[in-house]
């Protein structure tokens, strides 16, 4: 299925999608919503337009067979930047065959050049939530951008470019902030004005985030700065690893070498997954080991100590204590009162 939009702002857009699929508008006021009819599948679309010249729609939806939304118009076309936080959509400018698939947690940044469209595929039975900020570089120029200082030099030209000389394409890696503000922004119960100025206040972060991402991808042999799918994955591994050996004492530095990060890094993604350091996580680990112990077990405390890779029994029974809120001697006591 083949769905065109001409037109520009978000809110016209909107429009064309709606009378493309013949679903009605529900207007809330600081957004328009379609929502896909039965027929042609499920979720919604929805749009919100603001006066700074940026706006923002989200897909979240299912199509039950193949969609193309092409984007065409006899006039300059937004700067866009589009995430993926579920499935993935495809994309390309409308003089090419090339698609470029945007897959879970990826990102895009693209402006076409002159009056070029884009094109926007959906693949056919597959949950996607994308969103789309469009920014009409025209009237995002009449804010306060303060010259667009300290942006990297590539982006603020793209900025500046209101009548879109060159095409731009660059695809980013994987940042995980960017799908949790896709799933506040779904999730946020505003209504009104609090909801207008809750979504271009999330819209201005993502901007943030998008951006700070494609200064770090350019950083070169600097380290990340952002959380990234592959950082998620590292954590997961690390995860696995202090649970697989909970009698040794790992450090973090280890750790973060073995599983290919640094520990900033590491530590950041454990905080972002566990709310936990690593070595919180660890500990953790090990209580959680040493009562399943003296529960089941026939080990004495100081034998289930040493398992745990500790030394200290006093130590023990204090951080067992402030986790548990009873000491040691206690699940020993339950356990033979069931022997």
């Amino acid at each position: 299925m083949r769905i065109d939009v001409k037109t520009l702002p978000v809110d016209e857009i909107i429009e064309d999608i709606s009378n493309s699929i013949n679903a009605p508008i529900i207007n809330g006021g600081a957004e328009l919503t379609i929502e896909i009819p039965e027929d042609l599948g499920e979720g919604f679309i929805r749009g919100s337009n603001f006066d700074s010249g940026i706006g923002i729609i989200t897909y979240n939806c299912k199509f039950y067979e193949d969609v193309r939304i092409h984007f065409t118009r006899n006039t300059v076309h937004p700067l866009k930047f589009i995430f993926c936080s579920e499935g993935s959509v495809g994309h390309s400018f409308e003089n090419t065959e090339k698609v470029n698939s945007i897959d879970t947690y990826q990102n895009i940044i693209v402006s076409s050049s002159g009056h070029n469209g884009h094109v926007l595929y959906f693949k056919a039975n597959q949950s996607t939530h994308v969103s789309s900020l469009e920014i009409i570089r025209s009237i995002f120029a009449h804010r306060s951008n303060y010259n667009f200082k300290d942006l990297d030099p590539t982006l603020k030209s793209l900025f500046q470019d209101q009548v879109s000389k060159k095409q731009f394409f660059y695809q980013g890696n994987y940042s995980i902030k960017a799908a949790d503000l896709m799933e506040e922004i779904n999730t946020k119960n505003f209504s009104g004005f609090l909801r207008s100025i809750f979504l271009e206040g999330k819209a201005f972060e993502m901007l943030v985030i998008q951006i700070s991402q494609y200064q770090d991808d350019e950083a070169g042999d600097k380290l990340p700065q952002i959380l990234r799918k592959s950082d998620i994955e590292k954590v997961d591994y690390v995860a696995k690893r202090i649970q697989g050996d909970i009698g040794s004492n790992l450090t973090v530095e280890s750790l973060a070498k073995e599983a290919g990060t640094n520990v900033n890094k590491l530590q950041e993604g454990f905080k972002y997954i566990y709310n936990l350091t690593v070595n919180k996580y660890m500990q953790h680990k090990k209580l959680e080991a040493a009562k399943e112990m003296l529960m089941t077990s026939d080990k004495n405390i100081s034998e289930i100590v040493v398992s745990i890779g500790l030394n200290n029994r006093s130590y023990f029974s204090k951080i067992f204590k402030e986790k548990y809120g009873v000491n040691p001697k206690y699940f020993l006591k339950t356990r033979k009162k069931q022997d």
